[in-house]
């Protein structure tokens, strides 16, 4: 007959999607009760709520008729206490990492949007691309966890693995040093569905345990938006500036404003604003189209008063050089002026962090 320390063994191997550890660890599962060809349990969840509790009792039947395919097996389901709750979804709180000794990072500079779909991404690779064509040696963390883009861009799969300072970022076919949550996953479009404390505590570790070893400069692609992982990544990171992309609609410059205040309201420098997806030149007749409408980005820059650095045209060579894993190819021609401002404008002492 089958014994319950048994059941708590197949189940060790069960996860929590959200939380990604073992039920068993977490304290989710109990009264665990066995008689004859039955099996019966409880499953406390965080809250009834939870979109993946379905998928968890599969996964709990699974691994208990793995034992014995004749059993049957019934889940119960119950809500956590509130004190259990606040236990296993207190946010990690990991300690400096033996890396951070031996990292010495010149300056580290944040690329944001405040708004998804901007093209952020691309701008963040582009200038460590040229940051590294003109020499420097070059960093690029991906903080964006729940969307990550960086890794596909640079044609990388996996981190390199471990080693006694720390995790060692990938390295492109140019030489940037690169860290992704994608960098760490089976597969490339595996979800990450973690509740902020999480993604706050994936970007800390991607600070703290990260083997960066000497840069130049490290370019942070932070999230869109100004929620909790944003803001995590701006109190933790010694930041020396932040990098704003916008686009050409009052939208998109409404939305970059918010992202300009929080910059403002940490004081952390404003280096300057970049539009991407400026416009669209005709391959035929070469005339210019303004896709998106007239540009907004001037009076943004105007009315923030930051510099306005630059404009990047919509090119579907771009867009194909980072599909296909190929940014470092693709020619910069447009946007060394861009990063040589950018450059300019760093200033020469980093903030402290704020936690």
């Amino acid at each position: 007959m089958i014994t319950t320390e048994e059941i708590r063994a197949a189940l060790r191997k069960v996860m929590d999607p959200e939380l990604g550890k073992s039920i068993i660890d977490l304290g989710m599962v109990r009264d665990i009760d066995v008689a004859g060809e039955g099996v019966g349990l409880t499953l406390a969840l965080t809250t009834m709520a939870c979109p993946l509790k379905n998928r968890m009792i599969d996964d709990i039947k699974s691994a208990i008729r793995g034992l014995d395919g004749t059993l049957t097996v019934n889940v119960k389901l119950a809500e956590m206490s509130p004190e259990d709750r606040a236990r296993i979804t207190a946010p990690p709180q990991p300690q400096p990492g033996l890396a951070q000794e031996f990292n010495e990072i010149k300056h580290v500079i944040a690329v944001m949007s405040g708004k998804g779909g901007v093209g952020k991404s691309s701008i963040a690779s582009l200038l460590a691309v040229a940051l590294r064509k003109r020499g420097e040696r070059v960093g690029l963390l991906d903080a964006d966890i729940t969307g990550p883009s960086i890794p596909k861009m640079f044609g990388l799969q996996h981190a390199k693995g471990m080693s006694p300072m720390g995790l060692l970022p990938a390295v492109s076919s140019t030489g940037i040093k690169i860290m992704s949550i994608n960098l760490l996953l089976q597969r490339e479009d595996e979800p990450i569905i973690w509740r902020g404390p999480f993604i706050s505590g994936a970007i800390r570790q991607f600070w703290a345990d990260v083997l960066w070893d000497k840069l130049d400069t490290l370019i942070v692609d932070l999230p869109p938006g100004t929620s909790d992982a944003t803001l995590t990544a701006m109190q933790v990171l010694p930041l020396s500036g932040v990098l704003l992309v916008t686009s050409p609609q009052d939208l998109a410059g409404m939305v970059v404003r918010k992202a300009a205040s929080m910059a403002v309201q940490l004081n952390i420098p404003i280096i300057g604003l970049i539009e991407n997806m400026a416009y669209l030149q005709c391959p035929d007749c070469s005339r210019r189209i303004d896709v998106f409408g007239p540009s907004h980005s001037e009076e943004t820059a105007r009315a923030l008063g930051v510099p306005m650095l630059g404009c990047i045209p919509l090119d579907p060579e771009l867009a194909r050089r980072a599909d296909t894993g190929q940014i470092e190819v693709y020619d910069l021609d447009g946007f060394t002026a861009i990063a040589d401002q950018v450059s300019k404008r760093i200033p020469d002492v980093k903030r402290e962090p704020m936690a």
